[in-house]
């Protein structure tokens, strides 16, 4: 199977480019796995959709306010992204420009409360960045840094906490688990007033969830690594819903990666972390997803692919087109599936 497969037409101007103001009135397209049959509705009907005895699983992971502005201390400005977290105030980190940051170059911040130093120039272009500041890095970076929006979207987001979900915890991705982003809290009361369970995995998302498949033949493709956890009490939650016939629908592609990834071949779970690279395309055999509510995904990426391992590359492709058609909002602040 071909990359090229798993292409789309997408005009620019559907790009979504900011949240809508109410986060459940995007809209939400079904899609029937068996049939590709498509409906047409908007996400505060969820609950609809869903029965006693489902349980849904959402990412808790929280984005980190990872780029920051500031200025080389021999002129000019520089821009850092936080990647990874490598212990002793030192991060991998994107930085720009390139050119100008190479090893032993400075960084201040800010008011100068933060200020950087690259220890070291990776193999991959990417820099090791050692950080100096007084008291708690998290509530520096909450003070100084801006929400690393992906490079589709242009926009200066107004109101970060709208590239968080309402229940987003533990923080450390670098990207926003988007398919959570339509859910209020109102709305996961009503779905859990009804009899469904609602349980949360972590996986922090990485950078690399953008990055296009550079290969035509997709299976030679190196897929990124990301770290993932399932507590104790998920993993019951999940067995046990699949013990009493209910479905486990999985919000988001994360969610879906981090219980696939862990489980038995059984189906089932038991507490578990770690880094995962499982690479999810046509021909995967799901052991516990059921059902997913997902975005629309970029053309020729992971995330399409692993879409199209649940539904089908033709029905997933003939609902992007039908989307296209009727003026679906695209991508991270865009409009969303149900697929089950």
């Amino acid at each position: 199977m071909k990359t090229s497969d798993f292409d789309y037409e997408l005009p620019a101007e559907l790009i979504a480019q900011t949240p809508l103001e109410r986060r459940d009135a995007s809209r939400l397209m079904t899609l029937d796995k068996e049939t590709g049959a498509v409906g047409h509705r908007h996400f505060y009907e969820l609950p609809s959709l869903l029965k006693p005895g489902d349980c849904l699983v959402l990412n808790d992971s929280r984005v980190l306010p990872a780029r920051l502005i500031g200025h080389r201390e021999s002129g000019g400005a520089a821009e850092v992204l936080l990647l990874t977290d490598k212990g002793n105030k030192t991060w991998e980190c994107l930085v720009r420009p390139g050119r100008k940051l190479r090893e032993g170059a400075r960084v201040n911040f800010g008011d100068g409360a933060l200020t950087a130093e690259i220890t070291e120039v990776l193999p991959d272009g990417n820099r090791l960045v050692k950080f100096e500041y007084e008291g708690i890095f998290l509530e520096v970076l909450e003070r100084l840094g801006k929400m690393p929006l992906p490079p589709y979207i242009k926009e200066e987001l107004q109101d970060r906490e709208r590239y968080q979900t309402v229940y987003s915890k533990e923080v450390g991705s670098a990207a926003a688990p988007t398919a959570g982003l339509h859910f209020t809290k109102e709305l996961l009361q009503e779905i859990q007033d009804m009899g469904v369970k609602v349980c949360y995995v972590t996986l922090h998302v990485g950078l690399g969830t953008f990055r296009p498949v550079g290969e035509e033949n997709l299976e030679e493709h190196d897929m990124h690594s990301e770290y993932c956890e399932i507590s104790q009490e998920t993993a019951d939650t999940i067995n046990a819903a699949k013990a009493a016939g209910g479905r486990v629908i999985c919000v988001g592609t994360t969610s879906c990666r981090t219980v696939e990834s862990w489980a038995g071949e059984d189906g089932t779970l038991e507490a578990s972390s770690g880094w995962t690279s499982i690479y999810i395309y046509p021909g995967y055999r799901f052991k516990v997803m059921d059902a997913l509510v997902t975005n629309f995904h970029l053309p020729q990426s992971t995330l399409i692919m692993l879409v199209s391992a649940l539904a089908g590359r033709e029905h997933v492709l003939a609902a992007y087109e039908e989307a296209v058609k009727e003026r679906y909002r695209f991508f991270s602040f865009g409009d969303a599936m149900f697929i089950s």
